[in-house]
């Protein structure tokens, strides 16, 4: 075999497997970003999760239905991180509910695409469970796909835009801690 092949292939192969670690630790970081999500929201730590979006971010909640159909319209239509901390703050300091706990699973993360300007897309499916303190069974709450968009801020990767697009027919009487 000639030595220039085996010098082309070897240079090669740290590049490749450069490209495989960074998709690696990219969707590593993705995933540990949605575990801090889940956690966040399961504690009810609404302060929290609004730090987890950019200034500019998109917060939606849509029945699979209208995203089928490119209709934009959703249970939850937030424009900016202002918005998403309106939204919080009405949960925590205004509104009435009864007491309940819930689980956040999300699972399935596909990291679809990152762009040289840091920003990342990817999907992935989740579902919340929710048990409400008269009730002696968790019920599931809400079952769909996370579209997000990510963007780099400080070095750690915040949500540009998430679209929560929902499978359920029927929506429970109550959204009230997000998803």
């Amino acid at each position: 075999m000639d030595d220039s092949v085996l010098t082309r292939d070897h240079a090669r192969a740290p590049a490749a497997l450069d490209s495989r670690l960074e998709a690696l630790l990219l969707h590593h970081e993705i995933e540990s970003f949605n575990a801090r999500y889940a956690q966040a929201l399961d504690e009810q730590r609404l302060a929290d999760w609004t730090e987890m979006f950019t200034d500019d971010a998109r917060y939606v909640v849509l029945s699979r239905e209208n995203f089928d159909r490119g209709l934009p319209v959703g249970l939850i239509y937030c424009e900016s991180k202002r918005m998403i901390h309106d939204r919080a703050f009405a949960l925590t300091e205004t509104s009435m509910f009864a007491p309940r706990y819930l689980r956040h699973f999300i699972a399935n993360l596909v990291v679809l695409g990152a762009e040289i300007n840091g920003t990342v897309t990817s999907r992935a499916n989740y579902i919340v469970l929710q048990v409400l303190f008269d009730r002696p069974d968790a019920t599931l709450h809400q079952v769909g796909v996370y579209y997000d968009v990510f963007r780099r801020e400080g070095g750690a990767l915040k949500l540009a835009e998430r679209r929560c697009v929902y499978d359920n027919l029927l929506v429970p009487n109550a959204l009230c801690i997000p998803v």
